[in-house]
């Protein structure tokens, strides 16, 4: 939610409820069945909501930041299955490797490659599908015994992959409230 607040007759919009609009993460340490599902659910159901809120946009639009000095639109679609490709793979590797180091990646320097910031939106959203259908279907098949599985990330420390079900669920409902408050306060 956007916060616009008044001060001597102006209106300023605050930057960080415009790059956070969900709020930051928060993981909780452990998750029922039903909270596990729930955030399966939220990552199968990310591809179509994105499809959704982008469906119609012209160039132009896919080409403005969506906030002052933020990722354009075509940036952060294109960004997603970046981030969620990194995101597979280290489900995988958590569940078939003992406490496996995972990588960082540089994703505001992947965002400036010319595949994020000039790429065929298209592209990403079919790569999203196919990316979100193997994923959820190997997410699903996990238990709770595997979600339980550590990584060792370089800043973060031992993470369980119970954790990062529920980072990447975060991850894509804040890109999709980033462009869909956008496309909202454009009027789009």
């Amino acid at each position: 939610m956007t916060v616009a607040v008044e001060s001597q007759g102006e209106i300023e919009v605050k930057t960080d409820n415009l790059r956070y609009p969900i709020g930051p993460l928060r993981v909780q340490p452990s998750l029922s069945d039903e909270e596990r599902r729930r955030a399966i659910e939220e990552i199968a159901a990310l591809p179509a909501e994105l499809r959704n809120t982008v469906a119609g946009l012209a160039d132009a639009q896919l080409a403005t930041p969506y906030r002052p000095g933020g990722w354009t639109v075509r940036q952060v679609v294109n960004h997603i299955p970046d981030s969620h490709m990194n995101g597979y793979v280290r489900f995988k590797l958590a569940v078939t490797e003992d406490g496996p180091a995972v990588k960082t990646y540089e994703e505001a320097a992947w965002a400036e490659l010319a595949d994020g910031r000039e790429g065929d939106i298209e592209v990403s959203l079919r790569l999203l599908d196919a990316l979100h259908e193997r994923w959820v279907a190997f997410l699903r098949s996990m238990t709770p015994a595997q979600f339980q599985r550590i990584l060792r990330h370089p800043e973060l420390g031992t993470i369980s992959a119970e954790s990062y079900l529920q980072t990447y669920a975060w991850h894509g409902r804040h890109h999709l409230a980033q462009i869909s408050g956008l496309v909202e306060r454009e009027g789009w």
